[in-house]
């Protein structure tokens, strides 16, 4: 099993789009915690549209995935709501070629950094875009 990640900092939502496509992406997850951007084509609402109409299934997971959490990110990982989150992103990746989407371009710097980590040590190969 694989998931990309990728981050829209610095892209346009063509490049973005034509960034998925060329991995023949079905499926972004959004673990934005606010879904909101200063990039008009990068809020939610305007993001789903462009989606849609590339035949791409936008699934927001930012309540129980997303970054900012008050405790730090390590320590939010073990709380009850992360790991519901975890299973229904396993559940979803399991169901086609799928995207964690989050704002930082630099993985280094994003807390999908943790996720993907996860995912690793369950087996799943993780590719950042």
């Amino acid at each position: 099993m694989r998931v990309y990640t990728i981050g829209y900092s610095g892209r346009k939502i063509t490049n973005f789009i034509s960034a998925l496509k060329e991995r023949d992406v079905t499926i972004v997850i959004d673990v934005r915690r606010f879904p909101k951007s200063s990039e008009p084509a990068f809020n939610r609402e305007n993001l789903e549209i462009a989606l849609k109409e590339n035949n791409i299934r936008y699934i927001f997971l930012g309540e129980n995935l997303g970054g900012f959490v008050r405790e730090g990110y390590e320590k939010y990982m073990e709380t009850r709501k992360f790991k519901e989150g975890l299973t229904l992103l396993l559940n979803i990746i399991r169901e086609g070629n799928a995207v964690l989407m989050c704002r930082e371009r630099n993985v280094k710097y994003c807390h999908r950094r943790f996720i993907s980590q996860i995912l690793e040590n369950l087996g799943i190969e993780v590719i950042h875009i």
